[in-house]
């Protein structure tokens, strides 16, 4: 009598394990902006001397030029800064 509750048991497990598979997939975290600007910013700023703010300031400089996946990741790094800073700290 107690297997017949088994089964539906065992489909809703599986079913589960699957969407939650699934969104683990598709959730991947954006790239980081060091990682996805490596190339563009060796390309551009790269006789640039680092400190002092100099090779955020490139970038900004050459914004039109940077390729879409650095321009991704920049947005991606900015809103999620953007978002932290508008939750409450507790």
């Amino acid at each position: 009598m107690a297997h017949r509750y088994w089964l539906p048991l065992l489909v809703s497990a599986l079913i589960a394990a699957n969407v939650s598979v699934a969104c683990a997939q598709t959730a991947a975290p954006p790239p980081r902006p060091r990682q996805a600007c490596a190339a563009d910013m060796k390309q551009f700023c790269g006789s640039v001397q680092p400190g002092g703010g100099r090779i955020a300031q490139c970038m900004r400089d050459n914004a039109a030029k940077l390729s879409s996946g650095c321009r991704d990741a920049l947005q991606a790094a900015q809103a999620a800064r953007a978002s932290s800073k508008a939750q409450p700290s507790n």
